[in-house]
């Protein structure tokens, strides 16, 4: 249907409506009414042949019948007409209302043509017999200028009706791309929901994991005699440990909600006066880091730190730079935690402004069979699109009989 509806605006035809009506019965009525005016005149004219007069009015008749058909075969039409004007000067009014209906449906050059042939016709019999008070001369000017002005009308016409098909069609390619743009801004956000979710949850998960299995080990551990008993100062420890890492996780997932609910003014965007968003926390920064260093190292990884001056600079990268920089370090700890339990693992920030700023996270290489917790494979496919669309680059791989996972950001002076 849309198809049939596209094909209806370039080509010009479509339903016929009220306007469409009252036009037909405006033309078809003007054709009578020539053809009235010239049965009551024609026989008071001299000049002309009996026969002519004889049959004037049939043929104009039949020449206004004929004009119900003229939206269906518009060119047919007028060709069929233009002859009758030899003999029939009652079908003048219908030949015209023919050679209009050529202009509006046709190119113009098929519209010169059939008013050509119809001038053709006509004129000669004009310069011929032309009416009482009136020479051959005046009369042929006449008709001339009868033909040619419904030929002017039906191109301007034509020429309205494309401009309002095209503007339908530019309507409907808009609408057509809005409606792209929608479906991709809705992928995307759904995406950067995905990668903001990983990056939280992945990360306290895997503490709540860790918690949890040293709490079962010791626990095993007693149970089989192999160590001692858990108190129930140790036990109430790791219960508030893993409840707090829990809230913890809840209450960063509702961050991350907020933030892409929010209309992503800015990186701080949120919080009270900001139309009725939830309130939320400013995103994680490079100088909160270190608070994530030691968090890990209270679940008990070994981390070597190491960020020089790079956390106290004077002009640090733009709050989304520093953002990254935080995830890269997030997403390195975590997949050691998952894939290298209780490996050493090392944290290095560098660079300058002006020269880029380095992050990069090193961890034991482990078989992925020896793996504790399980990976879905997606944060460092994640972390690629983050640090490329900050204009960085990520590398990650084996290196020296260590996993090393880098990304290099821009840090303009």
């Amino acid at each position: 249907m849309h198809r049939i509806r596209r094909a209806a605006a370039v080509t010009g035809t479509r339903r016929r409506t009220a306007r469409d009506w009252a036009a037909d019965a405006a033309l078809i009525g003007g054709a009578w009414l020539v053809w009235a005016d010239a049965w009551w005149t024609l026989p008071q004219e001299s000049g002309l042949p009996g026969w002519m007069i004889a049959i004037d009015s049939w043929l104009g008749a039949l020449a206004c019948l004929a004009l119900c058909w003229r939206r269906r075969f518009p060119l047919g039409l007028a060709l069929l007409l233009a002859p009758l004007l030899t003999v029939s000067a009652a079908a003048t009014g219908a030949a015209v209302v023919a050679v209009l209906t050529v202009a509006v449906h046709r190119d113009w050059q098929v519209a010169a043509l059939v008013t050509g042939l119809n001038l053709l016709m006509v004129v000669p019999s004009g310069l011929l017999f032309p009416p009482p008070g009136s020479t051959g001369g005046q009369n042929a000017v006449s008709l001339v200028l009868i033909f040619v002005a419904p030929l002017g009308w039906g191109m301007a016409v034509r020429a309205r009706r494309r401009l309002a098909a095209a503007a339908r069609l530019e309507a409907e390619r808009r609408l057509r791309e809005h409606a792209l743009q929608v479906a991709d801004a809705r992928r995307a956000e759904r995406a950067r929901i995905a990668r903001e979710m990983h990056d939280v949850l992945a990360h306290r998960v895997s503490l709540l994991a860790m918690h949890a299995g040293a709490l079962a080990y010791r626990t095993t551990q007693a149970e089989t005699g192999k160590g001692p008993p858990l108190e129930a100062a140790e036990v109430r420890e790791a219960v508030e440990v893993i409840c707090g890492n829990a809230r913890l996780a809840l209450d960063e997932l509702g961050d991350v909600l907020a933030a892409l609910r929010s209309d992503d003014a800015g990186d701080d965007a949120g919080g009270p006066g900001t139309g009725g968003l939830v309130p939320r926390r400013p995103q994680p920064r490079m100088a909160e880091i270190a608070a994530l260093i030691d968090e890990a190292r209270a679940a008990g990884q070994r981390i070597a730190f190491d960020a020089g001056d790079v956390l106290d600079a004077a002009a640090p990268p733009r709050p989304q730079v520093q953002r990254t920089a935080y995830r890269t370090v997030q997403e390195g700890l975590t997949n050691a935690r998952k894939h290298a339990p209780g490996a050493p693992v090392a944290v290095r920030l560098a660079g300058r402004p002006g020269d880029g700023l380095e992050v990069v996270v090193t961890s034991a290489m482990t078989d992925p069979a020896d793996a504790t917790l399980p990976g879905a494979g997606r944060g460092l496919a994640g972390l690629a699109e983050r640090v490329a669309l900050d204009g960085g680059t990520l590398e990650h791989g084996p290196r020296d009989g260590a996993f090393r996972l880098a990304a290099r950001l821009p840090w303009p002076p």
